[in-house]
């Protein structure tokens, strides 16, 4: 199992609290964000970890001096998206199954266990289901099939929210791949990195799995952030 990380970002909706640091280096509890998921990562056997960087990358970079990982650039991270993070990464995706996830992301310890023993056949995006009116991008799906995604679900075509962590296996990489190529070539570099697989979505079986009951956030907002000190305040073995 291998793990890649997007970092490459702004972060402009909470920007304004951050001093000008990337999303992933805000602190949780006495360690960075972004510190705390590779030394969970490596804690729970993952030893090939790749981050993609842009943004004031330097600080990312120092946070994780001490770990054994490797570091991809995406100089475009200010005119293009997630995607095109994923683009510069491309030597990274093959040869083993893949844990993608947002650098902004916090999953408690527990999740990230199930995460890494669940096994997985294609692709599957993570969902919480105990957030639909509250989710910022939402997901639709049946028998658990992704059938629509995106900020504007509303409803009954809302089944969850998607908490930025999706698994493609090894035997899907080269089929992501291709697909990832075709949308950079057609210049779609404005999209998120998930795109790939919602584009898939109509000919391949993209799976949703449920992991409401643990717990995550992803630092969009100030609330989020919030919400992660509060669990950590409350959780001190993280």
């Amino acid at each position: 199992m291998k793990a890649l990380i997007f970092a490459a970002g702004r972060g402009t909706r909470i920007s304004r609290y951050l001093n000008g640091n990337p999303k992933c280096t805000v602190q949780v509890g006495n360690e960075a964000l972004i510190h705390y998921t590779v030394r969970m990562l490596k804690k729970h056997g993952v030893d090939q970890i790749a981050l993609v960087v842009g943004y004031q990358q330097q600080a990312i970079r120092s946070v994780l001096r001490d770990f054994d990982v490797s570091f991809f650039y995406n100089p475009f991270f200010d005119v293009t998206n997630s995607i095109a993070s994923a683009w510069f990464a491309r030597d990274f995706i093959a040869g083993d199954d893949i844990l993608f996830m947002n650098g902004d992301v916090f999953m408690e310890e527990a999740l990230l266990q199930e995460l890494l023993a669940q096994k997985c056949t294609g692709s599957v995006l993570f969902s919480d289901e105990s957030r639909k009116e509250e989710a910022d991008y939402k997901l639709y799906y049946e028998n658990g099939r992704l059938l629509k995604y995106g900020k504007e679900l509303t409803g009954s075509d809302v089944t969850g929210e998607y908490i930025g962590v999706a698994r493609v296996d090894r035997d899907f990489l080269p089929q992501f791949s291709a697909r990832l190529n075709e949308m950079i070539s057609s210049q779609q570099h404005g999209v998120w990195w998930e795109n790939v697989l919602y584009s898939l979505s109509d000919c391949r079986f993209v799976e949703v799995r449920n992991i409401s009951g643990r717990f995550w956030a992803e630092v969009d907002y100030i609330e989020d952030y919030e919400r992660i000190a509060e669990f950590v305040k409350t959780h001190p073995t993280v």
